[in-house]
């Protein structure tokens, strides 16, 4: 019998050392820093029963590569369409990750049972049973998803050869262990071994392979930071449990964009998809607010009208609040001396709070504009009329700047019944016979003087 081989592993960030240390030079992270097995017995291919292919890479010119679109598998879900890119390209590994209990089995249960070709659902976490409870109030009239409860690589292949699947869901790559490897489910050493079987047999057969990953309590995917760097996608799965809204963002995409989003609705029978998410970051109240402004804003190449809330009150302690929920402190704390340098408004000494509402974050500079409105609206105290949004840029000098797809996001604005839209002079607009009214201004004052003379 081989001698066994030892090696050690950051658990943070999956750093090999060749002795134990005590803080990991990688990630400065003290005591994260473990030993485990790595002993490897004569490794076959994935295909258990079948001798390896023999076949031989050989290059290729550039010009002789065959450049016909890939041909994507339709999820049936244009969320998760959108996000992917198109659909599921074949033959790429898909990472899932998010928090516990947001919806990410769910999600990919919800696809499985309504594809209409053969899917093979692995699970190393629930029962059978389990998921037939949710499938019953998902789809229970499925005849194409296969339910298999297994942890062992070896296994899970076998049952993969012999249904033949069109494609492979994974819950979750940290139950999964190869007899190749002799540490624990979940550690590095597993991890790392059971996704590279899973990336061979993917690009072997072209068949597509999702994973669902567990995060770690900093927000990032549990175990090896290579696990990101070997799979084709890196989709998050994102949602406050307080909303019944999870929204999908794809961080890393070989095969598409990754700033579009996909916005869900928690509900009993699954997940909704949302259409139109301006539908559920806009509230439905018909009485005029002070403190209240839309924006137009752009994720991807989907166009959003979101609520922003201010409240601007004198302060009680000596040192101002400044809070944000969604919106980044440090640019609040920018427009806040912009108007205090170039507008002449007077908010050194009040506390300001800021929220945008449906639970969500944005980082579009082209809510600036609304962001002013709504505090200068709650100082004071007056509504910004019904129909109005913004979509602009606030630069330093208190200047409007233009933005990007700024006609993209008057048409939205239009459609959803909005009557004027504030944006930047130094914008090219070539829209013709709008019924939006198309407010062009240069400084602070113009947008001012517009919302409350």
């Amino acid at each position: 019998m081989a001698k066994t081989k030892t090696a050690f592993f950051c658990q943070n960030c999956g750093t090999q050392y060749a002795k134990w240390v005590g803080q990991c030079s990688a990630c400065k992270q003290w005591n994260t820093v473990v030993e485990e097995i790595i002993q490897k017995e004569e490794k076959t291919s994935w295909k258990t029963n079948k001798s390896p292919s023999k076949k031989i890479a050989t290059p290729l010119k550039v010009n002789q590569i065959n450049t016909e679109k890939e041909v994507r598998l339709n999820c049936y879900d244009q969320e998760f369409n959108r996000v992917l890119g198109g659909g599921i390209v074949p033959g790429s590994l898909i990472l899932l990750g998010g928090e516990p209990g947001v919806g990410k089995s769910t999600l990919l249960l919800q696809i499985a049972l309504k594809l209409p070709y053969k899917t093979l659902y692995v699970s190393g976490e629930e029962s059978q049973k389990q998921i037939k409870m949710r499938a019953d109030r998902i789809h229970p009239n499925s005849d194409t998803c296969l339910i298999l409860t297994e942890t062992k690589t070896q296994n899970i292949f076998q049952q993969i050869e012999a249904t033949e699947p069109d494609l492979v869901v994974i819950d979750s790559i940290q139950t999964l262990h190869s007899d190749y490897i002799e540490s624990a489910a979940g550690s590095i050493s597993q991890i790392r071994e059971c996704t590279a079987e899973l990336i061979k047999f993917a690009k072997e057969t072209n068949t597509p392979v999702v994973l669902i990953g567990h995060i770690t309590k900093d927000g990032t995917i549990a175990g090896p930071k290579i696990l990101e760097h070997m799979v084709d996608t890196v989709l998050q799965f994102e949602g406050d449990r307080n909303y019944v809204y999870r929204i999908l963002r794809a961080l890393k995409n070989r095969f598409g964009s990754t700033a579009e989003l996909g916005i869900y609705e928690m509900q009993g029978s699954g997940l909704r998809e949302v259409n139109n998410p301006s539908e559920i970051l806009i509230s439905k109240n018909d009485e005029g607010l002070s403190g209240t402004a839309i924006a137009s804003t752009v994720e991807g190449m989907r166009p959003l009208l979101i609520e922003i809330q201010a409240l601007v009150s004198t302060a009680v302690y000596g040192t101002p609040q400044r809070s944000t929920t969604g919106y980044n402190a440090k640019r609040l704390n920018m427009l806040l001396a912009v108007l205090e340098k170039r507008a002449g408004f007077k908010l050194a000494a009040k506390d300001v709070f800021l929220n945008i509402t449906g639970g969500i974050s944005v980082d579009d500079p082209a809510i600036d504009l609304a962001v002013i409105a709504a505090i200068l609206s709650s100082n004071a105290d007056i509504p910004i009329e019904k129909g109005v949004c913004f979509a602009a840029e606030v630069g330093l000098a208190g200047e409007i700047r233009s933005v990007q797809r700024v006609e993209q996001r008057i048409l939205e604005a239009e459609k959803l019944g909005f009557t004027t839209i504030y944006v930047s002079k130094t914008n090219k607009i070539s829209l013709k016979n709008t019924k939006i009214a198309i407010q062009l201004i240069a400084k602070i004052e113009d947008m001012v003087a517009g919302l409350f003379g």
